[in-house]
């Protein structure tokens, strides 16, 4: 199973533990990589509204490479998921629109001709790897948690874009927690925004969002909580003490990336998947963990 990885900005910047995590199982689940080093940003946020058609020529070139290379893309990152899915959606059903981003790449020798589908590790553990493999792969079960999923905005809406999950009630998540053994914990929050669009604006305002999110989780019992998106990742770690405060409450929620839960279940060392980069510690996940190496007859 080979793909053209595309790690985004945020795994490469403010969470290279999830790139790091990534690296790290990757080979465990049998996926092979070329990593696409040449492609740009996917053009979330600033870049999109300011200028759609720089955003598609973005997205349109990182397909064209991918293409050139036989290979579909795998992402790493929510945000990313849903911007390229929407741009790949346009370029495959609007061929002036491709004409157009096409006559933009020529300079560079590139054309993109549609044959490039957008994944993010989720999807790949989920539906082409499969869970009874992930199941196997599984040397240290999750068995002492409950865990909260938080799937964010972007790889989940608008649904006729992505077309994987239910944008209401999806289950990828809670299907890949359970399979390495963790109880998946049920709250409201786990499909709404986490906040990161308005941060910088209205930080008020997103901090509660977050916060509110949190906190119905740890309400719920939720020991930690699991994203595929490192926005969301960044919004739910960097500013949860923020988001306590404006909640009234102490959090103290550790938050995964997807590949590092997995990582941990397939028992790979903590310095190899980045959890010392956090800044809520993780600390208390990985104490339950070596308690149970220690004390087997008490899991």
């Amino acid at each position: 199973m080979k793909y053209a990885i595309y790690p985004g900005c945020a795994a490469q910047g403010a969470t290279p533990e999830l790139y790091q995590s990534t690296r790290a199982i990757i080979g465990r689940l049998g996926i092979e990589v070329v990593e696409l080093s040449a492609a740009a940003c996917c053009g979330a946020g600033v870049v999109t509204e300011a200028h759609p058609d720089m955003a598609l020529a973005l997205n349109a070139r990182t397909f064209a490479q991918a293409e050139a290379l036989g290979l579909d893309v795998m992402t790493i990152c929510g945000t990313c998921q849903g911007v390229m899915s929407a741009a790949n959606r346009r370029l495959k059903t609007e061929p002036q629109t491709l004409d157009r981003m096409n006559t933009l790449l020529a300079p560079e020798g590139l054309a993109y001709h549609g044959q490039v589908q957008v994944k993010h590790l989720l999807w790949i553990v989920v539906r082409d790897i499969g869970l009874a493999r992930l199941g196997a792969l599984t040397s240290v079960p999750m068995s002492d948690f409950r865990i909260a999923p938080f799937y964010g905005c972007y790889i989940l809406r608008p649904s006729w874009d992505l077309g994987f999950d239910d944008p209401e009630n999806p289950q990828s998540l809670e299907r890949l927690i359970t399979a390495v053994g963790g109880e998946p914990v049920a709250y409201e929050g786990r499909t709404k925004c986490c906040g990161f669009p308005i941060i910088l604006e209205k930080e008020a305002i997103a901090v509660a969002m977050s916060g509110m999110h949190m906190s119905e989780a740890k309400e719920q019992g939720a020991d930690f909580m699991v994203t595929p998106c490192p926005l969301c990742h960044m919004s739910l770690d960097i500013y949860q003490d923020r988001a306590g405060r404006a909640v009234n409450r102490e959090l103290h929620l550790p938050i995964l990336h997807v590949p590092q839960l997995l990582g941990l279940a397939m028992g790979l060392p903590a310095k190899d998947l980045g959890l010392s980069h956090h800044v809520i510690s993780v600390d208390s996940i990985l104490e339950t963990l070596k308690h149970r190496r220690t004390n087997p007859q008490s899991s």
